[in-house]
């Protein structure tokens, strides 16, 4: 299967997690059949200077992102670290993390959900 850009729905989140400003989400996937059940997201966060995702929990899944393009404070687990592009993040079940973009640049992260 070969899903086309204009194919993927793309969405604006304000506020998300209790973070700063609106982040884009363009998703690759539209159920979490396309990932055999494995999984409920797949796609990429655009985050415009400012802008952040709230520090949250994540109960029952996983969450990675890779840092595609950009400049971004990774909160992991409450402890705040400079990803750039290139770097991947994983926050296994139970533990927590958020982001933010405080540069002048455009941040764009691939975020993939599994389920535990």
């Amino acid at each position: 299967m070969i899903k086309k850009a204009e194919e993927c729905k793309v969405e604006y989140r304000e506020h998300m997690r209790d973070g700063d400003g609106t982040v884009m989400i363009t998703n690759f996937i539209d159920s979490p059949e396309e990932l055999n059940n494995k999984g409920r997201l797949y796609s990429r966060l655009t985050l415009n200077p400012g802008c952040s995702i709230g520090y949250h929990i994540h109960d029952k899944d996983a969450e990675l992102f890779y840092i595609m393009k950009g400049t971004g404070v990774y909160n992991d687990n409450g402890e705040e670290k400079i990803v750039t592009a290139g770097d991947v993040t994983v926050c296994p079940t139970g533990t927590g993390h958020g982001i933010a973009n405080k540069s002048d640049e455009v941040l764009e992260v691939i975020a993939v959900i599994v389920y535990a």
